[in-house]
């Protein structure tokens, strides 16, 4: 299967690149779960890279994961294996996050409940493969968009697109049954991007009453850390939209403020391109 599509210009028109990597449902021949796709797609980010659509019309490219994260989960590093999961000795690199601890690591283990995904093992063949077919060209392809927009402008801003639970669950690091703000905002504690571009969208987004949190309870993992360097022009910044603004988390169905919130996404972007 095709891993990834990129939405937009090849080459962006403004210093902005914007990618999804958990708003994919294409499930591969080989997942090979034990539970069912339904249950799978509890930790997707559903309809994100929709939300974001006014970014390509902008001439924003927007690179969007189509695998669910279930199957791999780009926003890890390559490294951080779940030696829980593989059958036999792994022999590439370990660099665990501690996301293992509750199953979601590189390659998810267990769904939010608890429960095991597989009935057995995977092989490290397998998990190898699923590391060359998916996480490499994905990170290939956004390290190409956000290096080719530093090129061309001498800066880049890269937006990390995904959205959470209205409520926390059970392995939530914000302990289960806290409820949510309407947006998080991360930037690995001011790490990965200039803290003037975070209060930016803080303000804009907060200007539009919407309640938003910064580092609270998401920071950024791996996608916005791997290729930021604020000292240099390159940042990085994570927006969490919580799902109750525009979904039903049961069926996983469009709700009637998807619409109003897409529209407050575009007039985001496009105050983002004053700043930038």
């Amino acid at each position: 299967m095709t891993p990834l599509e990129i939405r937009g210009p090849a080459a962006a028109a403004i210093p902005l690149v914007l990618d999804s990597p958990h708003s994919g449902h294409a499930f591969p021949d080989d997942f090979g779960a034990a539970v069912s796709e339904a249950e799978l797609r509890e930790g997707e980010d559903c309809y994100v890279d929709e939300l974001y659509a006014a970014g390509p019309e902008l001439g924003v490219p927007l690179l969007a994961a189509l695998w669910p994260r279930t199957y791999l989960d780009p926003n890890r590093h390559v490294g951080d294996i779940d030696l829980d999961l593989i059958e036999g000795h792994w022999p590439g690199e370990y660099r665990p996050s501690g996301k293992a601890k509750t199953g979601k690591a590189l390659i998810w283990r267990t769904l939010e409940d608890g429960r095991p995904i597989y009935a057995k093992k995977l092989g490290v063949e397998k998990v190898l493969q699923r590391i060359q077919g998916f996480h490499l060209p994905y990170h290939a392809a956004i390290q190409d968009l956000i290096q080719s927009t530093f090129r061309k402008f001498g800066r880049s801003y890269h937006i990390n697109c995904h959205s959470m639970r209205a409520v926390a669950g059970k392995q939530s690091e914000d302990g289960e049954g806290a409820v949510r703000a309407d947006f998080v905002l991360g930037d690995r504690d001011g790490t990965s991007c200039d803290p003037r571009f975070t209060e930016f969208v803080r303000s804009t987004l907060a200007g539009m009453d919407y309640e938003v949190k910064v580092n609270d309870p998401y920071k950024g993992v791996e996608l916005v850390r791997a290729y930021s360097d604020p000292a240099a022009g390159r940042h990085s910044l994570q927006i969490e939209i919580n799902k109750r603004l525009y979904m039903d988390e049961r069926t996983l169905q469009k709700a009637a403020g998807f619409a109003s919130l897409q529209k407050n996404l575009a007039s985001l972007l496009a105050e983002i391109k004053t700043f930038i």
